[in-house]
């Protein structure tokens, strides 16, 4: 089975400009979102997906492959879904730009063993939320799953709601997925769902339409960057992890 990396990066985020040249210890965030990626031996290629020459310009001086997209998208599922168009492939695996602590022993965990490449097949990954305050805060994707992995819903509220009991530890977003070409193809033909559009989550395009989707947990340390005051996080992390 053919197995290719992407990494969509793009320049005109609202909070954060150029957020993938922002510097992390002295090196660009998508660099080591690349380096992290090229480690995983599964992948046949890697790409980042850019519709920025700045970016491809830096992306290609470290030597990456970079594939310029259209400056349109509205999701990185739509960018990752014209690389689909372009790079054939069984299945694609999509490690968000602003991962920068995600490194190959958790990126590989979406990708289950025995899978069927003409199937539809959609999985991400989460892990435990460890500090409360994460938990309320609207920037974070709360997930549901049932014993199967299978996805139940995700909200930007604290979900679920702790009335019968506490024993419960509160799950994550984590910006790694995976999908195989039918699973891109539905995506890209399926409108937005009402549900869709109020938690501005396009993982909703296959929860509401009735597509199972899978959060594995790969219990990592992660931490996106959001804004500039992440950056103070990771650089720490990283730092203590010497």
């Amino acid at each position: 089975m053919k197995i290719i990396c992407v990494i969509p990066a793009r320049a005109e985020s609202s909070r954060f400009f150029e957020k993938p040249l922002a510097l992390i210890c002295g090196k660009p965030m998508i660099q080591w979102v690349y380096e992290h990626c090229k480690e995983v031996e599964i992948f046949e290629e890697v790409y980042v997906a850019t519709d920025s020459e700045r970016i491809q310009a830096k992306a290609e001086s470290f030597g990456a492959k970079v594939i310029m997209t259209r400056s349109d998208h509205d999701t990185a599922t739509e960018r990752l879904y014209e690389v689909s168009t372009r790079i054939d492939a069984d299945l694609y695996v999509m490690v968000n730009g602003d991962e920068p602590l995600l490194t190959r022993d958790y990126i590989i965990q979406c990708v289950p063993e025995g899978l069927e490449p003409d199937s539809f097949f959609v999985s991400n990954l989460m892990t435990d939320f460890t500090n409360p305050v994460e938990v309320v805060d609207a920037t974070n994707l709360k997930i549901v799953t049932a014993k199967d992995d299978r996805c139940l819903f995700i909200s930007r509220s604290p979900i679920p709601y702790p009335k019968g009991a506490m024993d419960y530890v509160f799950h994550k977003f984590v910006g790694v997925g995976a999908f195989t070409r039918k699973a891109l193809d539905f995506y890209h033909n399926t409108p937005r769902g009402p549900i869709e559009k109020i938690e501005e989550n396009d993982s909703f395009r296959f929860l509401e339409n009735h597509m199972p989707i899978y959060y594995y947990n790969c219990h990592c340390k992660s931490l996106s960057v959001d804004n500039r005051k992440d950056i103070d996080g990771v650089e720490a992390i990283l730092k203590a992890s010497k």
